[in-house]
């Protein structure tokens, strides 16, 4: 990787000390600036939904980790970890049927909502039957779709019948992300005709750590531990999530201690951290890849070789190495490079001169003009303006039209609905490959996330047919397929896999910053 001179000595600090570096109070007790049990977390972002069916922001993802409890949580590794169920099910402990279309879960006794409403195995079921309900306008289905029957022999086991095999179905569980949604309360919404406009979306009861006590709206959430969670309560007395949406923001509220954790720093701003006193720093590769995506139903995108030719004229090791400093992992697909699945598919090559041979014949001499939206940063803004200045030379007009990411990501917003062209923005992945729900044919809007909308049936059928078999040889191979004919249609052009550099007072402790979805995962056992 390729480092900016002014970003190389405090990321060699950072690499010499194993990604990770400690500064301590000189007093050896907590720093004057802690706030004993209560953390102050700073976000760019603020949720768009508290209802993870409805949502579609990475700060709702993380939010929705405080308030909610899955079937499993995943680890920092991406490993599932027992939440609502008392285990995993394998074929091993007979959980998963040999013919792979039974699944077995058992529920905790004595698990309630923090209303002191019973939470089990009919709230699972519930929440099968609101995700299918043609009344309620869910971002995605994919997974729940698989699923013909959940019988109950008792309300504490709930046996999940599919249609067929899905290898990705325990996901759907999972804690956060795509199209996983934890149980949701049937007590409470289960005799409404849709749940699109219902109060619990914006005030939910809670199932996780805690709840929610105020959502100041622009300015902060603010949570207080939940008595009834089944662990019992969190050992915090109160979070306060931040919402700070200017990265040099955020990095001076470090600085000046206004917050505890900033999850995420900015590329611009990871030079700073090296003069901060007491605060712990460490980098991790993550689950969460930037990418340009393409609208291949748009005029004039609708033609593979525009498509080809935006990917081969615009120097994308310029914009990583520039605007994000090097640090990141040049992408090659949508699937994570450590992952057992990821393809082996070549970068798209920096070639403008093919570039402007394939918009002459595909436009015929005529200029394009076309839209590009990102959130409200100024990393978005610099790469947008390189894409701009490229793009103008090969015969393409390139407009900036950014949104606030409740607006871009909202399920009326432009991707949904197809009313953008180009769009640049981080999205995650969880530890499954699974990626049918972003790239096929039949999870385009309103059924699904597939917001290129790209329909290739030689990618459906492939994307489908990997989730069908439990045997990784054969979903690998697969994968390897797929991913060889999205490099080929270009419905997005891959950029990075984030380095994610995370900084929080040294006073917090049991903080442990996750691969995938949320770092959010052991809150109940954060002290500071």
């Amino acid at each position: 990787m390729r480092v900016r001179a002014l970003l190389a000595l405090p990321l060699a600090a950072l690499a010499l000390s194993g990604c990770t570096r400690v500064e301590n109070s000189s007093s050896g007790g907590p720093h004057p600036w802690t706030v004993p049990g209560h953390l102050r977390i700073g976000s760019p972002d603020e949720p768009d939904n508290l209802n993870p069916m409805y949502a579609h922001t990475d700060a709702t993802d993380q939010v929705d980790a405080l308030l909610f409890a899955p079937v499993f949580r995943y680890d920092e590794r991406g490993e599932f970890v027992p939440e609502l169920a008392t285990v995993v099910p394998t074929y091993a402990n007979g959980g998963i049927s040999k013919d792979s279309k039974t699944i077995v879960l058992h529920f905790r006794r004595g698990v309630t909502w923090s209303d002191g409403a019973p939470l089990d195995a009919r709230d699972l079921r519930f929440t099968w039957r609101a995700v299918t309900n043609k009344r309620n306008s869910v971002k995605a289905t994919f997974g729940w779709d698989d699923i013909d029957a959940i019988d109950l022999p008792d309300n504490y086991t709930a046996v999940i019948r599919l249609k067929q095999p899905n290898a990705d179905v325990l996901g759907s569980f999972g804690g956060g992300g795509g199209s996983a949604y934890p149980p949701l309360p049937e007590h409470v919404l289960g005799k409404l005709l849709s749940l699109d406009t219902a109060a619990f979306n914006a005030h939910p009861i809670s199932s996780g750590p805690w709840l929610l006590a105020a959502w100041n709206h622009g300015s902060s959430l603010e949570f207080v531990p939940n008595p009834r969670y089944w662990r019992g309560p969190p050992k915090l007395r109160a979070i306060s999530w931040k919402i700070v949406p200017n990265p040099d923001t955020l990095v001076a509220q470090l600085s000046t201690h206004e917050i505890d954790l900033d999850p995420s720093v900015g590329e611009t701003q990871v030079y700073r951290l090296g003069s901060l006193h007491g605060v712990r720093i460490v980098k991790r590769l993550t689950a969460a890849y930037r990418r340009l995506a393409i609208d291949c139903a748009r005029p004039g995108l609708a033609d593979v070789r525009v498509r080809r030719a935006i990917a081969e004229v615009v120097d994308w090791d310029r914009i990583n190495a520039t605007v994000y400093h090097g640090y990141n992992v040049r992408a090659r697909s949508d699937i994570p490079p450590d992952s057992w699945a990821a393809p082996n598919v070549p970068f798209y090559r920096h070639d403008p001169a093919d570039a402007r041979r394939l918009i002459r014949a595909a436009l015929g001499g005529a200029r394009l003009h076309l839209t590009i939206s990102a959130t409200n940063k100024p990393g978005n803004e610099q790469a947008e303006l390189q894409m701009q200045q490229t793009l103008r030379d090969a015969g393409i007009d390139l407009e900036i039209k950014n949104y606030p990411a409740s607006v871009l990501f909202a399920q009326d917003g432009p991707l949904y609905t197809g009313k953008y062209d180009l769009e640049w923005s981080i999205d995650t992945d969880g530890p499954d490959p699974d990626n049918q729900g972003a790239w096929s044919g039949d999870f385009v809007p309103p059924k699904g996330a597939n917001t290129s909308f790209l329909r290739d049936p030689i990618i459906t059928k492939t994307a489908d047919a990997a989730i069908r078999t439990f045997d990784r040889a054969s979903r690998k191979a697969l994968y390897q397929r797929e991913e060889e004919r999205i490099h080929a249609l270009v419905p997005a052009v891959f950029l990075y896999w984030q380095t994610r550099v995370v900084a929080y007072d040294d006073d917090l402790h049991g903080y442990r910053p996750a691969e995938y979805i949320t770092d959010n995962w052991n809150s109940w056992e954060w002290t500071i």
